[in-house]
């Protein structure tokens, strides 16, 4: 089916009240990172190397993966659950103090083993000059006892999202998905790598055009991408699959056909954790009882908001409703 199956409404239905949402409860399950950034002067270069000299003036620490979804939930206006493994760590103790300045709940497993994953961006100039990871691979037994975390989490939740950052956070999603659908709950992912068979069972999936083409191969032109995608929603047993495309908005397919929304015109200023933002609107509206595809323009808008941002950023109810 084409996008002419599913008439597109002039104009995105009401956002629910502010109180609708706060009632929603989302449970979010992934790979968290620290992004530490390092701004500076860049006034000379080394004489020890040809590259730059960054006068570091000031520092600045952020959440990401996993831990930005639920920001960007909590920003929102919906209440977030956040299941996830650290070290015991610095960086750990950092992203407990930011997630508490954010009001975001927690459910922390320790590794004492595991280095909690740091992304260290050197910013020169507005541009970014140097990145440096800090990571390594949690242990079994530790993501073992996730499983047992998340049922226990479950019944207090309306929505389930599924960060995956390819960090090896997620080793028994697809005992989640499994027990998140058991108790009728939606299940939306942001999935990495090219195994999706361990995403079976889900209500929708939110790849970008890079990564679904790792899976399907390249298309040439719509009707392709519509088959390719219908043909993995039906194997993969999925309510819908939506494509996020950059500059070109994002498309809905799911049993109806495919629905495309145009990116909102704005100026991009940095595209970092869009799609944590994407899904977490997604997620924020399912869970407050709004249909999929009611939902997908207000997380199109959501999208456009956060890129006019640097870095990995969140946005309000407040601009998402103007």
């Amino acid at each position: 089916m084409t996008a002419a199956a599913r008439p597109a409404p002039a104009t995105r239905l009401p956002l629910p009240a502010r109180e609708r949402l706060a009632a929603a409860r989302v449970l979010v399950v992934g790979d968290v990172m620290l992004d530490r950034y390092w701004f500076g002067a860049v006034d000379r270069i080394s004489p020890e190397a040809p590259v730059p000299v960054v006068r570091v003036t000031r520092e600045e620490d952020r959440l990401g993966g996993a831990a930005n979804v639920a920001v960007n939930v909590q920003s929102l206006g919906a209440r977030a659950t956040l299941l996830t493994v650290v070290g015991e760590d610095d960086a750990a103790r950092r992203l407990e103090q930011l997630l508490a300045e954010r009001h975001v709940a927690t459910a922390l497993g320790r590794d004492p083993q595991l280095k909690t994953i740091v992304k260290l961006r050197v910013i020169g100039r507005s541009q970014q000059l140097l990145r440096v990871d800090f990571e390594n691979t949690p242990q079994h037994e530790v993501l073992a006892q996730m499983v047992s975390d998340f049922a226990e989490a479950l019944p207090a939740h309306d929505a389930v999202v599924f960060s995956d950052y390819g960090k090896g956070g997620l080793a028994h999603i697809p005992r989640m998905i499994e027990l998140a659908r058991a108790a009728g709950k939606p299940v939306l992912i942001d999935p990495k790598g090219t195994d999706y068979t361990r995403y079976a069972g889900a209500t929708v999936l939110t790849p970008n055009r890079g990564e679904l083409a790792l899976i399907t191969g390249p298309w040439r032109g719509e009707a392709e991408l519509a088959a390719l995608a219908d043909g993995m929603r039906r194997e993969l047993g999925l309510d819908a699959l939506l494509l996020t495309r950059s500059e070109e908005g994002m498309t809905l397919f799911d049993a109806h056909g495919s629905h495309h929304e145009a990116a909102e015109a704005r100026e991009v200023f940095d595209v970092t954790g869009a799609g944590d933002t994407v899904i977490a609107a997604l997620a924020t509206l399912v869970a407050a009882g709004v249909p999929l595809g009611q939902a997908v323009p207000w997380a199109n808008h959501a999208a456009s908001l956060v890129v006019a941002k640097f870095g990995t950023a969140s946005v309000s109810y407040d601009e998402w409703a103007a």
